[in-house]
Order: C-alpha cells, then structure tokens, then sequence
C-alpha cells in the first residue's frame, strides 16, 4: 500500500518535476541533458569511489521471492465472499434482512432492493429514526468496505470531505433529496391538517371532539392541551395567519427548546449518512448492474442446472484439494503432462536415468541421449563454440571436451593446408619441344637457357 500511495504521488507529479524531467529531456538538447546527468554521476562517483551500489535487480528478487513465499500475514491481503466472486458482485444480504426488519418500510425482494437501495428519500421522515440509522450505518461500511477493497488506492477520507462540502451547501440550501424545507404558513401543513375555511367560529371547531382539534393543533405544532373550548379558541386563530405571526405563547415549548434543536442536528446527521451512501452508490454502479444481472442469471435457472453446478463445485474443491497435497516422487523422476511423475519403465526407456555433461556449454548437464544430441544445435553449445573460435560444424558432433575440440580443429586445419592447391609444384608447362614439367624446373631450366 505504501509503494502504491508513492506511485500515485509521482504519477500526480504535484511538485512538477516529473514535467520539468520529461520537458528536458525532450526538447532541443537533449544530448546536451544527458552528458550533464552523466557527468553528474561521474563527479558523484569520483567523490565517493567506495560507496556500494546495490542494483535494482537485488531488489527486484528479494520482491519475486516474497511474491512466491509469501509471510502468513501477507498470504491473504484482500478476502471477498463466494457471492461477491473476487470484487464482481455486491454481497448485501445481511443489509437486506435489516432493511426489511425496519418498521413503516415496503417489503421487497432482493432483487429489487438491489435496485432501491439507495432511494433513501422515498423513506418519511418520521421513519427515519435510530434504527433506519444503524442500517445506514450498516449499509455505509460494508459498502466502503467494499470499494477500498476493489480500489485499494482510492483516498475514500478525502472523497468524504468532498461529500460533506456539497452536503452542507444543499442542507442549508434546503435541497437535499428527502429533507427538503416546508413553506411557513400555517395552512401548508400536511398530516392532520383541518381546513379552517368551512368554520366561522370556535364553537363550531368545539362540534370535532377533543381528538380531532388535538391532532390539527399537533400538525401545526401548538399546545394541543386544554379544555375542548380552550382547544378550539386556539386552533380558530390561526385561520388565515401565518406562523410567523402567530403569539408565541401558543407553540409548544419543543419549538424553541432544547428538544428541536437536538433534533435538527439527528437530521443533519443522518442525512449526512445518506449523502456518504449516495455517493458510494454512484462509485459502485457498474458492480451494482453486475450483481443484478447475476441474481437473474440465478433465478433464471433449472433445478437440474443448480444440481450440476453444485456437482461441479464439490469436484473442483476436490481437485484442489489434490493439487494441494505433496506429491510422492522419491526417484525424482521428470513429470509428465498431468503434473504426475512418469512411469519408471518409461523414465528408462527414453534413457533419463543417464546424464551427459558438456565441458563447451559450461559443465551444463543433460538427462538422456535425446536432449544430449538436440543440444548441439542449441544456442549455449552454439555460443562457447565461437568462444573457442571454432565454427559449430558437423565435424564436431559429439565432441564435448574443449581439447578434443582444439585438437580437432588443429587436424581438420592442417589437412585442409594439404589438401590446398600448390601452384610450384603443381602447375605444370610445355616447352618448345612438347616436354610437360611442373612451374618450378620450368622457371630453372629458363634462368640456364636450355628452353
């Protein structure tokens, strides 16, 4: 995780230097860059000649070494469960049985909840309460979880400061999806609200009954005790009025108290909760159509199909299994093509039970005669030839030892110098007579004048 936050870093290139780099080296002088470089490190070198170097490829090795054995805590950096299938799918079960558990909810089947999930403004207000708020919160970790998990290099904490910014301008605002702001007239409010317009007096609001005048008082939020006379006196003179002014004295003591305001603040909480899933939502679209579609691909099948899949499943943890456990090979034989070790007639039959060594390729040693004669037309045999100065022909084959090698090419050297064409004692002339002598006696027999 740290060399990855590193590379995303130099891949930012905040500080610029990586442009400033790549323009240098790209521009009109780059030879010019590049002798500077190199005698900056000459310079270096000259100041410290006993400084160790340790080549990259040292590192590169010990990287490749903790990749094949890996530590037991490094074994298992990532988990996802069988149905999210390694990061493919979303497995929200558990937020599934909490949801439809919720009280005053619309039960669903996963299918459409998968789809619904994130509707949270369809949900009422007065719903919205400290169990819808364990769900969120519920929903909110395994879903950041999750896309951590997916997106290991991700800065999810500076994608929240994001989301709260928006959050608070859209809540003072009041724009936020599911807490939108109420108009302020006393006439706007929903629930058991009564139209006033059909009454002219008090005495008639008095004919409702005592639980009907305390439910219209309660919508608007005023002291809904009293007599049924006191009540309807109290609900009669906000006809027409709106709250604003409104006598103070007839609210209810939570309007300005401590109990509202401590409420507005568990609303701002919760919907900044459901602005945190909103966006994850929206980070984990394509996972959410994946999961869907595979939830259909599911239910779109036969009882046999389960059948065989589950058969499958339980003969590929077999094979597993299998593959995990040693395998008894005390003969080191070769393994054949199923990762078996072969028959031990076979292993002698093809001759693996003999070795040959190569004194021209390095003391390298080969299993049987099939690898042993393919090995002279092969590259390493090819290259400690011309290392001996000796071309890899046919007269060679089968020679491994690197003075019998020498010692041949001496031969095959001084045979071809014999066998090479002697123009002395070789070409031949006719004199004036019709004598055939070679060019030697010719050339004398010239000097003395007898031709």
């Amino acid at each position: 995780m740290e060399s990855s936050h590193k590379l995303k870093e130099l891949y930012e290139d905040k500080d610029g230097l990586r442009k400033e780099e790549v323009q240098a080296l790209s521009g009109p002088n780059e030879f010019q860059e590049f002798y500077a470089r190199l005698k900056t490190l000459k310079d270096f070198h000259k100041k410290h000649p006993n400084e160790i170097s340790v080549p990259m490829s040292v590192e590169f090795e010990m990287l490749d070494e903790e990749r094949t054995n890996p530590a037991d805590e490094n074994q298992m950096l990532v988990e996802f469960t069988d149905e999210e299938g390694y990061g493919k799918y979303l497995d929200l079960h558990e937020c599934y049985d909490k949801f439809i558990n919720l009280k005053g909810v619309e039960k669903l089947d996963y299918l459409t909840y998968l789809s619904t999930f994130d509707h949270l403004f369809d949900v009422p207000k007065d719903k919205k309460n400290a169990e819808y708020r364990r769900y969120i919160e519920m929903l909110l970790e395994y879903l950041g979880g999750y896309l951590i998990r997916i997106q290991p290099l991700i800065d999810l904490s500076d994608e929240i400061e994001n989301v709260k910014v928006e959050f608070e301008k859209q809540w003072e605002a009041g724009q936020f999806p599911g807490w939108q702001k109420e108009a302020s007239s006393a006439m706007t409010y929903a629930g058991a609200h009564l139209d006033l317009s059909a009454f002219s007096s008090s005495e008639e609001l008095a004919s409702l009954g005592l639980d009907r005048l305390k439910s219209a008082l309660m919508a608007l939020n005023l002291k809904c005790g009293g007599t049924l006379d006191q009540r309807a006196q109290r609900l009669f003179t906000t006809k027409g009025v709106p709250l604003n002014q409104l006598d103070p004295s007839l609210f209810a003591k939570s309007k300005s108290g401590k109990g509202g305001k401590k409420d507005s603040e568990k609303h701002k909480d919760i919907g900044f909760l459901e602005a945190q899933l909103y966006y994850l939502s929206e980070q984990l679209g394509e996972q959410r159509l994946s999961t869907r579609e595979n939830i259909q691909r599911k239910q779109a099948r036969t009882d046999a199909e389960r059948e065989d899949d589950e058969v499958e499943q339980y003969s590929d943890s077999d094979s597993d299994d299998e593959d995990d456990e040693v395998i008894y090979n005390p003969k080191n034989l070769p393994l054949g093509w199923d990762g078996k070790p072969i028959p031990y007639w076979l292993y002698k039959l093809h001759g693996l039970n003999i070795n040959y060594s190569c004194e021209i390729c390095g003391e390298q040693t080969y299993r049987g005669p099939k690898a042993f004669q393919r090995h002279f037309a092969e590259w390493r045999h090819a290259h400690g030839m011309r290392c001996l100065g000796i071309p890899n022909t046919a007269h060679f084959a089968n020679v491994t030892n690197i003075e019998d090698a020498l010692a041949l090419w001496e031969k095959l050297k001084s045979s071809k110098t014999a066998e090479r064409f002697q123009p002395e004692t070789e070409e031949e002339f006719e004199d004036s007579i019709g004598n055939v002598v070679n060019k030697k006696t010719y050339e004398d027999l010239k000097r003395q004048g007898l031709l």
